[in-house]
């Protein structure tokens, strides 16, 4: 944007807000690369029909669905449905047209946005469809129940109370809309990058199994989610040995099932309880340094004394 260019201007209304138009304007500027407003941008909390028109990019108000024309409102008759019947809100609209753009942005200083379509996915799934939903009033398990602790709920509570001088005026709420905007931006943040790192170990798992000597045993060079990974690929592995943050290295079983402590196959018997120097004796392994009492992990100095505990156990 050159300094003789005007602001984009940025339209949804006035008054109290709700969750999903706070959670539209995290996403817009993010998708968008936009920081401050009047700076960088004019956010306009209004309900003036000129003002709506003039905006450059208008959601949650003015009775207009039309996403070429950046109109994301869902008040009106004929207001756009899911697939599956479930009405959007102006979340939902907006993510639909900006939500990979603004995931891409997250990702671009790791240099990972190949995964900004998968993550922006999951992302309408797991959280854009539920505020469409709370917005709507729509129950998928029953009555509507009131959760305390939900994003919308949190997002409610910074609007002003009825006390509160903040509440009334011309720009009543509206420093209370940009406080909660951060919460919304912040959680997006972070469930950006955890899908990030969640996917990003799946394919580190995948790489490691594929290059493996034995398709029973998992090595791997750094500690990382594996377990669901091998679950979910119905992987054939055994044994998994990664490093841990105290500078020895795990030999974990795998259970039957996520969360499970039954094994596919435990640890050796004899190994049970049994630490250091006599764990060593009977392992057979100079740097051994613990079997636990049900067998389910245990753990030498070395990468090497690890791999050697998993090889003894998978013979066992």
């Amino acid at each position: 944007m050159t300094a003789d260019q005007p602001l984009p201007i940025l339209v949804t209304h006035s008054g109290k807000f709700h969750c999903d138009e706070v959670f539209a304007y995290a996403v817009l500027r993010l998708a968008l690369g936009l920081h401050e407003p009047g700076r960088d941008h004019v956010l306009q909390r209004t309900r003036k029909p000129a003002l709506i028109e003039a905006g450059t990019i208008v959601w949650d108000v003015g009775l207009v669905s039309d996403p070429a024309a950046n109109r994301f409102d869902h008040h009106q008759q004929g207001a756009p449905l899911r697939a599956d019947g479930t009405p959007y809100s102006s979340a939902g609209l907006v993510w639909q047209v900006y939500g990979e753009r603004a995931v891409a942005a997250l990702l671009r200083e790791s240099g990972t946005q190949a995964f900004a379509a998968a993550i922006a996915a999951d992302l309408d799934t797991s959280i854009v469809r539920r505020i469409d939903e709370i917005d709507n009033g729509v129950s998928v398990d029953g009555p509507l129940r009131s959760d305390s602790l939900g994003l919308a709920a949190l997002i409610g509570e910074f609007n002003p109370t009825w006390d509160d001088p903040a509440g009334s005026g011309p720009t009543a709420g509206d420093a209370a809309f940009l406080e909660a905007t951060a919460l919304a931006s912040g959680l997006l943040r972070r469930r950006v990058d955890g899908l990030r790192a969640r996917m990003a170990a799946e394919a580190s798992v995948l790489a490691a199994h594929a290059a493996a000597e034995d398709p029973r045993l998992l090595v791997l060079e750094r500690g990382m989610p594996w377990k669901n990974v091998v679950a979910a690929h119905a992987l054939p592995v055994l044994f998994a040995v990664s490093p841990a943050s105290n500078g020895n290295w795990m030999v974990d079983t795998v259970p039957l099932e996520p969360g499970s402590f039954d094994q596919k196959k435990s640890l050796p018997e004899a190994w049970a309880g049994l630490q250091a120097g006599a764990l060593a004796a009977e392992s057979g392994v100079p740097d051994a340094v613990f079997v636990h009492l049900r067998r389910f992990v245990g753990a030498a100095g070395t990468r090497d004394g690890a791999v050697a505990l998993a090889r003894k156990a998978l013979e066992a």
